[in-house]
């Protein structure tokens, strides 16, 4: 058994405390304390599409609808839906026992109030606002989806299972400016979020919701009865990765989202411990390119950097083991109905003689490159020094500023030029469940100042989607989600760099993981 450095681990035994109700064995199995891939600072999951204040969403947020593990779309807060024969029309009524944590009772208003606060930041959201001529409640149990025209993404959009989900709020939490923080943490999901105990940097408390109604199915995925195991959970801030492993091994705490690839075989060997493969679809790294800053204002430019991307070097830079990743060129992930590679060599191998060519077309006055390395990410932290050797290779200046995660999700809300706080490049990665169609697909959307982080701005992007939001040929559809594709790479819209898997880990006595696109903690105990 691994033996912990009490030393490096000291900094975070405080966090890991128990709390007097919850310091003898029997109540410490009412505790799950978990360690999320990444710090929790952001709290609003849809000012931020950040998965750890997603993650942070589930825990005290319901959802209309839900997908379940096979991705069927299933209702969640609503008891029931009606069509009209035209298609025109949606009705949907609440199920009944829904409930505020604060003891006000949930309404048909608090959710037209958050659909359409939600619907202004994500981009399915913001399509579906696009067909919507009316959204209105009709009493406090049922309200009422008007559409323009039919369109066939309605239920998808609803239960759309990741960043950004759209959670209920209370109405007067959800008229806040969808471009502001809110700065409440009121929900009517399975947990209650505990301010008075929680501290970003060191812990989130959550406590189970007693009364909060399930729904009566089993659960499957994220859909069915949310049934809490749990009297308390902890999200553990925890940043060093061989320190959550160290603490895990030790049983300091119980679960870790996502283990770096290097520590896998560490808990393989220990017999206290498991992996859990919560996520099979698995996860796309990309490269994200800002539209309003030198030098990536130029579309040459851009795509002179697509000229260098080489995805078989960031896999071996951050996976390793290659029976964890895959080289991909289809956006929209192998192995699934819109998953088409492309043809030629286009983020497979580099033409760094191309880049360099394009660079003196466009006029290229040496603006560096102001590249954001997050350090507390581990699965990114190696990504930006491949990006920064790959693009000096293509002729590029790179400066690479090093910071943690929650600095890249605030700065990359900055439209600042590059040398005044702003940027031009950052690494992410986004899940599979994400990014199956041009729809639901963040980096697609190019709509200027409604798009997400980059502000691409292209029209003939944004016909082609709304071409794919209307068609329900599946053929057609398959050829479309190719012309956003290759749209993407004309424009160098985004650089997608490979798929890649990985498991979560538990103490050997956590039951109940569900296999999902998002790592849920309702039904998960400790036996």
């Amino acid at each position: 058994m691994l033996k912990i450095n009490r030393r490096t681990f000291a900094a975070g035994s405080a966090a890991l405390a128990l709390s007097p109700r919850l310091a003898d064995a029997q109540d410490n199995k009412k505790l799950l304390r978990f360690v999320q891939n990444g710090n929790l600072t952001i709290l609003d999951p849809i000012w931020t599409t950040a998965y750890v204040t997603r993650d942070h969403g589930y825990m005290i947020y319901d959802t209309l609808f839900s997908t379940d593990e096979a991705g069927a779309i299933k209702p969640q807060m609503v008891d029931k839906y009606d069509v009209s024969p035209d298609k025109i029309t949606w009705t949907f009524t609440l199920r009944d026992g829904l409930e505020w944590h604060d003891g006000k009772p949930v309404v048909a208003e608090d959710c037209v109030s958050s659909l359409k606060r939600w619907g202004a930041r994500d981009p399915m959201g913001q399509k579906l606002m696009d067909f919507v001529a009316g959204l209105e409640a009709q009493n406090e149990k049922t309200f009422t989806l008007k559409l323009k025209e039919p369109y066939g993404l309605v239920l998808d959009t609803l239960g759309k299972p990741s960043s950004n989900v759209p959670f209920m709020m209370p109405k007067r939490i959800a008229d806040t400016d969808p471009f502001k923080q809110i700065d409440s943490q009121v929900g009517s999901g399975p947990f209650i979020y505990v301010n008075a105990e929680s501290k970003p940097g060191e812990k989130h408390v959550y406590v189970k919701n007693a009364k909060y109604k399930p729904r009566a199915e089993p659960a499957s995925g994220l859909a069915g009865g949310k049934v809490v195991k749990a009297e308390r959970v902890e999200f553990i801030d925890m940043p060093d990765p061989q320190q959550q492993v160290n603490a895990l091994i030790a049983g300091e705490i119980d679960m870790i989202e996502q283990v770096p690839h290097d520590l896998i075989p560490i808990l393989k060997k220990d017999k206290g411990v498991q992996t859990v493969n919560w996520n099979p679809l698995g996860q796309q790294f990309v490269l994200r390119m800002n539209w309003l800053t030198k030098p990536f204002d130029n579309p040459k430019i851009r795509k002179a950097a697509l000229y260098c991307m080489r995805q078989e070097d960031y896999l071996k830079a951050t996976v390793g083991e290659p029976e964890y990743y895959k080289v991909c060129t289809a956006a929209f992930v192998c192995g699934t109905p819109n998953g088409v590679e492309i043809q030629g060599d286009l983020l497979v191998k580099p033409d760094f003689e191309k880049s360099k060519a394009l660079l003196k077309e466009a006029g290229y006055d040496g603006s560096p490159v102001v590249l954001m390395q997050s350090t507390t990410l581990p699965v990114l932290t190696n990504m930006a020094p491949v990006t920064k050797s790959l693009l000096e290779q293509g002729g590029f200046k790179v400066d690479m500023q090093s910071m943690d995660w929650q600095t890249v999700v605030t700065r990359r809300a900055k439209k600042d030029p590059a040398d005044k706080g702003g940027w031009s490049a950052f690494h992410t990665y986004a899940i599979a469940a994400d990014i199956l169609n041009p729809i639901a697909a963040n980096f697609t959307v190019a709509n200027g100042d409604k798009a997400w982080f980059g502000w691409p701005n292209d029209p003939e992007m944004e016909k082609l989607r709304d071409a794919y939001s209307k068609e329900t040929d599946p053929a057609k559809s398959k050829a479309l989600a190719a012309a956003v594709q290759n749209r993407a790479l004309e424009t160098a819209q985004y650089a997608w760099l490979g798929q890649w898997y990985g498991p979560g880990a538990a103490r050997a006595n956590v039951k109940g993981w569900l296999k999902a696109p998002v790592t849920v903690l309702w039904n998960v105990e400790k036996t």
